[in-house]
């Protein structure tokens, strides 16, 4: 699902139909200048589709674009993580120890749609997915706390992780 897509749903106009269906109805339309001098099958897979359907926005909606559904989205640790769109619903992995401090999940699109987390373990390797970060804390942490605290002996593993420094570093050796 694209930017665009996800911010259809819930607020239909302004934002265009990108759907497979309407795209291929206007192509025509939308396409087709950048269809000039093409002539083999490998040349239309360079083609820009993304930046192409892009253009077509008007100023302002790309600014809207870039603020109601950014790429990116700074979490407590400082690092700016990327937003994956490509499946139902915007999805934001990133490493467990980056979201000490944050007790509820994070928002996109004026607060309207809270983003899939994959939470990560020091290796990256998912731990929990979750759509609701306040429950994950009180409920299933401790779980998971309990196993990855003999794994990652070097990470912080804290009893209460919504008041907990968020960090993306290992404790230093011999703390």
């Amino acid at each position: 699902m694209s930017g665009v897509a996800l911010l259809r749903r819930p607020l239909g106009d302004p934002w265009p139909d990108w759907s497979q269906e309407a795209l291929l109805a206007d192509m025509e339309a939308w396409l087709a200048p950048y269809l000039e001098g093409v002539r083999r099958l490998d040349k239309l897979d360079r083609l820009p589709l993304a930046t192409i359907l892009l253009d077509r926005l008007e100023w302002p909606q790309r600014q809207a674009l870039d603020e109601q559904a950014p790429t990116h989205l700074a979490v407590p640790s400082g690092s700016r993580v990327r937003l994956d769109y490509t499946g139902a619903e915007p999805v934001l992995a990133v490493k467990l120890q980056e979201l000490f401090g944050l007790a509820q999940t994070p928002c996109i699109a004026s607060g309207r749609v809270p983003v899939l987390l994959h939470l990560l373990s020091p290796a990256g390797r998912p731990l929990q997915v979750t759509r609701d970060l306040a429950s994950f804390w009180a409920h299933g942490y401790f779980e998971v706390r309990k196993d990855m605290r003999g794994r990652y002996p070097r990470h912080p593993w804290p009893e209460d992780p919504t008041v907990a420094d968020p960090t993306l570093r290992a404790k230093p050796r011999g703390t």
